[in-house]
């Protein structure tokens, strides 16, 4: 299962395979030093939070690691257990009624279906990016598995949809009572600034299939 603390496990192990804790592993991969501590593992009102798919990029690439030899450290036993998960378009995410208020499939035509290891008590959903405009970030074809369950902070790249059926793929600058701050990818996409009101998910980028 790809649960919350076998993942954070498994950047623990990955930083002890290679001679280093996890604040070490951090600064190693150019991310700050207290990026991986415990403190920052769960929310002050105890939700999970999860590492984000940029800084894992970023460890395998400074440990020169697979993604198959990190999820190898997640399941040591090699039996990581997968299951399906609802796939759409994201050209298809503001139409009709796919999705419940808080953000989940509703199931039903225009949804399909992957394969892909079972995030454990986490709700997860399969976007398939069209077109250029998460570019250089992300490409036409890549898949993002996103969760409206998983909780955000400052930095985490998320899915928004607002009230009005507009769907927005940003990195989350700042959340108050009253705004959705978004910053984007890149490209020719500004960055905005939505009224907590005419929001009506929020979903974390948990992982990126390119």
């Amino acid at each position: 299962m790809l649960s919350h603390d076998r993942v954070w496990a498994a950047i623990d192990a990955l930083a002890a395979r290679h001679g280093m804790t996890a604040s070490g592993l951090a600064r190693k991969a150019g991310l700050d030093a207290t990026s991986f501590n415990k403190s920052k593992r769960t929310s002050p009102e105890g939700r999970d939070r999860w590492p984000s798919t940029e800084s894992i990029a970023k460890i395998l690439r400074a440990t020169g690691a697979t993604l198959e030899d990190f999820l190898r450290l997640v399941e040591p036993s090699g039996s990581l257990r997968r299951s399906m998960i609802p796939l759409i378009s994201m050209t298809q995410v503001g139409t009709g009624k796919l999705f419940t208020d808080e953000g989940l499939p509703t199931g039903g035509p225009g949804w399909d279906e992957i394969d892909f290891p079972d995030f454990g008590q986490e709700k997860v959903f399969a976007l398939e990016v069209t077109g250029d405009t998460m570019v250089p970030l992300y490409r036409d074809g890549d898949i993002l598995i996103v969760s409206p369950t998983a909780s955000v902070r400052k930095g985490d790249r998320v899915v928004v949809r607002t009230t009005g059926g507009e769907i927005l793929a940003k990195e989350l600058r700042r959340r108050s009572a009253k705004t959705l701050e978004l910053a984007s990818f890149g490209g020719e996409a500004e960055d905005r600034v939505i009224p907590a009101e005419e929001v009506s998910w929020v979903a974390r980028v948990m992982w990126a299939r390119q």
